[in-house]
């Protein structure tokens, strides 16, 4: 082999490392800005400092241990002085209502929560904020809807015009019951408003005690119905007019928080979905399982089409 030619092939060579060596540096970089971002959402990314959280429930509320884990772990630490819960929800499951207003429930046993309700804050976000110490809502806030409903279709009249029909097994008369492949029996229209009815009574026992009201109070006022942040003030659902500014005012006042504490935002899920968002299995199982199954009974506000 000639020396031009060895030559050539170190430099390729060397040309060939700086590469690599660029990449590698671009891979770090790119690590450590994204553990940068995430640092950074915790308070001043000063670990340990006295600090208030913040849980923000935005979207579908569903049935999530990893938000349960995240309130209680932060109840436990001793560097979080209280909670502000920031509502920004239409409702959800009642199951994913009532995991989220326990979290928080537990989590006042020991530390103080405030609520601030934004844009809409009904049905199960109302449930959620019932544990809350201090209510805040805007005066054109969207809340209340204190209610439960359970939705089915019946295409069995379809089926018929297309020559199609489904057989159905059970092991009991009403085990099929809600089903869109046949109509509602009067017997199975009984259970499932027993069903409802009962939700409705656990939704309105949360609503008063939360609210320091008796259920013949709550009664009249869960009817399913909306209200503003204006009328709830009037009929005691809320305690105040206002945001965080004014949660964070009363907090210092009558809970000594200093108003000028850090606030950091509670985050449970993992870093990979903080980067590229919720992951499609956890939104076919929100679409699927909450919204679409029998199982899937919901306390959520549906404004009128």
């Amino acid at each position: 082999m000639s020396a031009s030619l060895q030559s050539d092939l170190l430099v390729d060579r060397r040309r060939l490392k700086r590469q690599l060596l660029g990449w590698r540096v671009a891979a770090v970089a790119l690590g450590a800005l994204a553990a940068f971002v995430a640092f950074r959402g915790t308070a001043d990314g000063l670990p340990g400092r006295a600090h208030l959280a913040r849980l923000k429930v935005e979207g579908a509320i569903t049935d999530d241990p990893r938000v349960a884990e995240a309130l209680d772990a932060a109840a436990r630490d001793a560097s979080v002085k209280g909670l502000i819960l920031s509502i920004d929800s239409p409702g959800g499951s009642v199951g994913g209502g009532e995991a989220l207003h326990a979290a928080v429930a537990r989590f006042r046993e020991k530390k103080p929560v405030v609520a601030v309700m934004r844009g809409t804050a009904a049905s199960a976000a109302f449930m959620a904020a019932m544990p809350a110490e201090r209510v805040f809502a805007r005066e054109s806030t969207v809340t209340g809807s204190i209610g439960v409903l359970m939705q089915s279709f019946d295409v069995s009249e379809l089926l018929g015009h297309l020559g199609v029909r489904p057989e159905t097994i059970t092991s009991g008369p009403l085990k099929a019951q809600p089903s869109p492949f046949q109509p509602l029996s009067p017997e199975g229209r009984v259970v499932m408003q027993g069903v409802i009815s009962d939700l409705q009574n656990q939704f309105m026992g949360m609503v008063a005690k939360g609210r320091q009201m008796t259920l013949e109070e709550v009664r009249p006022l869960a009817d399913g119905r909306v209200y503003t942040g204006r009328q709830a003030l009037a009929l005691k659902l809320v305690d105040a007019i206002g945001g965080e500014p004014e949660a964070r005012a009363w907090l210092a006042e009558a809970k000594e928080i200093p108003a000028g504490t850090p606030v950091r935002d509670l985050d449970p899920r993992d870093l990979s979905e903080r980067t590229f968002g919720f992951a499609l299995r956890g939104l076919a199982k929100s679409v699927v399982s909450e919204w679409l199954a029998v199982d899937g009974v919901r306390a959520v506000w549906q404004p009128g089409r």
